[in-house]
């Protein structure tokens, strides 16, 4: 039987962006392929995509990608994307997504949880420990001071997705723990890990409380509570003002480089660029960028909500559809855009099949499909914008909604009038 062949593949997802893909074997298909690397580059590469090899029969020159088996062993791949193709994850001057700095949080709690590696001394340890219970079914006995190096690293792991966790989070903390080493069970039963999930919780709330002390702001501002010498401030349990579940970054310190003066004459460029006949999109992206810090204390930090008309009032940027796009990245580290693009276009066949069947029967929302299918196959060139229209345009006929109220399209003068919603309520999300 011949030996799985390995890829090692430089792979271009932009124009001077290359990044390595590592294969043990060939892939089954193209298909397959784009799927791996969707998955291996999340979120650089979403929407529809082709690839491209340099072919060595023609010195090098770029040929598509069809057939699995012309893809090199070593070589360079790179993804080529329709034209006018929104998803791209290149910036435009309408589309300039924030870089996030280092010091943010760049990720939200994981499916599944991976335990962090500890001290040499420490793997050693827990490796030895590992045999022995695998051979004789004996529990590892840790040192006061072992234990504490497992649990402080498990605090700032855990701390590095989000600072308040759920009791259901604690636990699968402690489930994977176990499962990685099995000679740390706390008793020999199935309940093992309770144990260490109380453990657990324990030191990621000194944790928090040691980062609150420091003045790290997304724990910092819930201190000051009730306590002997303040009985009438609220409860420390209640009204704690933390990140909901797609959040990243809440709320952040000031950049170290700057300071609210600073930061306040960013805003007031800001205003200054917003009025400008042809605004400066960089400029806006970088401003606005730099000032976050300070707009999510202003929002966040408020004893009372503001009001959205306050808010963009003092950040009219936020108006801007570029910036809507920008501000939500830089909450939640997601691209909008290309989420809600790629979950369309992963539902797009199916939906497509959904569509034609139902067309072929009869009565009124039959006749509105079938309608929309014709046009759709007597277009010559069906590629990924035409597919995502007909979705859009099918799917309120489909679930029998009147496509005007489905779908809204409007500027910042039309909708509802949410100028004196405060900020964070259900109307404001709207």
């Amino acid at each position: 039987m011949a030996a799985a062949q390995k890829h090692v593949l430089r792979v271009y997802v932009a124009r001077d962006t290359a990044l390595k893909l590592t294969l043990l074997e060939r892939p089954k298909s193209v298909e397959e392929l784009k799927e791996i690397m969707q998955e291996r580059f999340k979120p650089r590469l979403d929407g529809d995509f082709s690839l491209h090899y340099e072919d060595p029969d023609f010195d090098g020159d770029l040929c598509l990608l069809v057939d699995i088996q012309e893809l090199p062993e070593k070589g360079t791949l790179r993804v080529v994307r329709p034209e006018g193709d929104t998803s791209s994850t290149a910036s435009s001057d309408t589309d300039i997504l924030p870089h996030v700095p280092a010091l943010q949080r760049q990720k939200s709690w994981p499916d599944h949880f991976v335990v962090p590696g500890f001290g040499y001394e420490m793997e050693h340890i827990l490796e030895e420990g590992n045999r022995v219970y695998e051979e004789s079914g004996k529990l590892l006995k840790l040192k006061r001071s072992q234990k504490s190096e497992i649990l402080k690293k498990m605090a700032e792991t855990i701390y590095s997705f989000k600072p308040y966790t759920h009791e259901k989070e604690l636990a699968m903390a402690a489930q994977a723990l176990i499962r990685a080493h099995p000679c740390l069970r706390m008793t020999a039963g199935e309940d093992g890990e309770l144990g260490w999930k109380r453990h657990i919780g324990y030191k990621v709330a000194s944790y928090r409380n040691n980062l609150a002390k420091a003045g790290v702001a997304e724990v910092a501002i819930n201190t000051g509570r009730r306590s002997r010498n303040n009985p009438d401030n609220d409860h420390p349990h209640q009204n704690i003002k933390k990140a909901r579940k797609a959040e990243v970054n809440y709320i952040i310190n000031l950049p170290k480089d700057q300071t609210p003066a600073t930061l306040e004459t960013m805003r007031e460029e800001i205003i200054h660029e917003v009025e400008k006949t042809e605004r400066n999109q960089l400029v806006i992206g970088k401003l606005m960028n730099t000032t976050y810090a300070l707009r999510r204390q202003e929002i966040v930090g408020a004893l009372v909500a503001p009001r959205v008309r306050d808010v963009v009032d003092r950040w009219p940027a936020l108006l801007m559809e570029s910036q809507v796009f920008a501000e939500f990245h830089r909450i939640n580290n997601v691209n909008l855009r290309n989420q809600f693009y790629k979950e369309l276009d992963r539902h797009t066949p199916k939906l497509i099949t959904l569509f034609r069947d139902k067309g072929t029967k009869t009565g009124k929302i039959a006749e509105e499909l079938a309608k929309l299918m014709r046009i759709y196959e007597l277009q010559e060139q069906r590629d990924v914008n035409m597919r995502r229209a007909l979705v859009l345009r099918a799917l309120p006929v489909y679930l029998r909604e009147d496509a005007s109220k489905f779908f809204r399209t409007c500027n910042s003068a039309d909708g509802p009038d949410l100028t004196d919603t405060p900020v964070g309520s259900p109307d404001s999300c709207h």
